[in-house]
């Protein structure tokens, strides 16, 4: 009995990788952190009489139940941070928009370099935005009460680093693995 070979294989790639899945969830989740950051109220507090976000500063004296609030959009360091966050938060959006337009069509594996490169460079900006933050802050405002850099700085910093590891993600090479699943 002999077997003979069809000359033919089938060769199966599924639609998503499970590093570029993790990947695409990754920079969803520094999506979302973005958004949380740039939105919070919280990214400095100080014992129920300050806090400061990217959009306004508040304080209440001590012998007043009202908080007085100002713009944050006075002053240039302020601006540049938000200008630096914001524009990491758009590159972060623009790579997942183009991971999942790449998930969609049959050129994932060309696109993988370019979500890479942005979310690489969204990951500078943001990082030069919450290493100024501090810096300016401390060297502008002067406090009397204990201060807190509070959860929206921290979510700043979650995105960052979830931006930092979906890049890389995008990096691997996935022709090492990809006929594999």
């Amino acid at each position: 009995m002999s077997s003979s070979v069809s000359g033919t294989e089938e060769v199966h790639v599924s639609a998503l990788t499970p590093l570029k899945l993790v990947g695409l969830l990754c920079v969803f989740l520094a999506l979302c952190l973005d958004v949380g950051a740039v939105l919070s109220p919280a990214w400095v507090t100080a014992d129920d009489q300050y806090y400061l976000s990217l959009w306004e500063s508040c304080w209440k004296p001590v012998s007043s139940a009202e908080w007085s609030c100002n713009s944050t959009l006075a002053t240039d360091w302020q601006i540049a941070t938000l200008a630096l966050l914001l524009g990491g938060a758009a590159l972060t959006l623009l790579s997942v928009l183009v991971a999942l337009v790449s998930l969609c069509c049959s050129s994932r594996s060309r696109c993988y370099k370019p979500v890479a490169i942005m979310l690489f460079s969204a990951v500078v900006l943001q990082t030069c935005s919450l290493v100024l933050f501090p810096i300016k802050f401390i060297e502008a405002v002067t406090l009397r009460v204990y201060h807190e850099f509070n959860w929206g700085y921290g979510l700043g910093w979650g995105s960052t680093i979830f931006s930092f590891g979906g890049a890389i993600l995008y990096c691997l090479n996935s022709k090492n693995y990809e006929d594999y699943y």
